[in-house]
């Protein structure tokens, strides 16, 4: 069996997942790892088991070194352009982490790129894989709705503020926003097929990233990004998505994802509300329900959802493996950017929004 040479540039939190994955698969190599920290990948590498993989502090050192096949990017945020560009340019196919990147410059650029090389670049959003999300684009596709024209997406953390690189701009670009709201407007917009964002009008605040009451004092002194964030997106189909994202809050919830359609409408609920960490739309969800009208009343009927899977990384699995299988076979990239650039403008379009204080256009390049 020919196996698939794959390296994982930065080897911090996330590359563990990823890599507990690959170890799954008979038919993949790891040959490599790089990460700006000295002496960390080899760290890694030796705690994963791969002795003989060579370990390196320069990503493009070790891409002309090695050629992988591929790579898993897994570096913070403000990194994950130029490495997945590196990597295509260097003939490799990329699997990189959400979000794609902080700005839709940077992500335009990666497009431009991906379209140079011919080589695949797909995002990592795993929620896709789990089957009872997949249940709610069925719903949504479905056309039980009708026309969708409203859509509210949130849930987030009471508590939930993640620490190391994720508090920092110059590392992070911004925080609970890209970090966990990026999964929401996944969950909606790929439910509805990924329309176009038109404008955007946001808000976004730090009170308790910056507060030593919520936050240990060495981090709320580091702290430059938003722990909440709220946005009204109009979109090209006429609809408007009511979105907000928390890492902390004095409430268990900002709510249900809801959406309001001209015949029904279908409410989905977070999972594990119980907990701090929980709400987040990362792993799987709750309850789903469709409100609708029978012979003239208003009713509601409980959508049959499968089991749930109950372990992330049993969808982290299946979003490396559809990786993987779509190298080997030449086919396309199982979460294109064609979809994942306007999740990627709605975050750019926030992001200008909270610092001008008003809405702004969105305007996305033809790549």
């Amino acid at each position: 069996m020919e196996k698939l040479r794959l390296a994982i540039i930065g080897t911090g939190g996330i590359s563990n997942s990823h890599v507990r994955a690959y170890k799954q698969m008979e038919d993949v190599e790891i040959v490599a790892g790089a990460d700006i920290i000295p002496g960390k990948a080899r760290e890694a590498l030796d705690r994963w088991e791969f002795p003989e993989a060579k370990a390196y502090e320069d990503t493009e050192k070790m891409l002309s070194e090695v050629k992988p096949d591929a790579v898993s990017v897994c570096t913070y945020n403000t990194a994950h352009a130029v490495c997945a560009a590196a990597a295509m340019k260097a003939g490799a196919h990329v699997l990189l982490e959400k979000p794609m990147t902080v700005t839709l410059e940077d992500a335009q650029m990666l497009r431009r790129v991906e379209k140079e090389t011919g080589k695949i670049l797909t995002i990592g959003f795993q929620p896709r894989y789990d089957d009872r999300m997949k249940r709610i684009k069925e719903v949504v596709q479905s056309g039980r709705l009708g026309d969708v024209y409203y859509v509210q997406t949130g849930g987030g953390r009471r508590r939930g503020i993640p620490g190391s690189t994720f508090i920092e701009e110059r590392y992070a670009g911004v925080g609970a926003l890209a970090d966990i709201g990026c999964y929401s407007l996944d969950m909606v917009l790929n439910a509805l097929g990924y329309p176009k964002p038109l404008t955007v009008s946001a808000v976004s605040f730090d009170h308790f990233g910056r507060n030593p009451k919520y936050t240990p004092p060495e981090d709320a002194a580091r702290f430059s990004v938003d722990d909440f964030c709220g946005a009204f997106i109009r979109l090209e189909t006429g609809a408007v998505l009511d979105f907000r994202m928390s890492w902390a809050m004095h409430m268990d919830t900002t709510g249900s994802t809801i959406f309001l359609g001209t015949d029904a409408g279908l409410k989905v609920e977070p999972a594990n509300p119980e907990s701090l960490w929980g709400g987040a739309w990362d792993g799987s969800c709750g309850n789903v329900t469709l409100f609708h009208d029978e012979f003239g009343t208003p009713t509601h009927t409980p959508i049959p959802l499968p089991a749930p899977r109950g372990d992330k990384l049993d969808c982290f699995y299946h979003k490396c493996r559809s990786f993987v299988d779509a190298v080997k076979t030449g086919g396309k990239a199982p979460i294109p950017t064609s979809e994942i650039i306007y999740n990627q403008a709605i975050i750019d379009g926030i992001i200008r929004s909270c610092k001008c204080g008003h809405e702004v256009e969105v305007h996305i390049e033809e790549i």
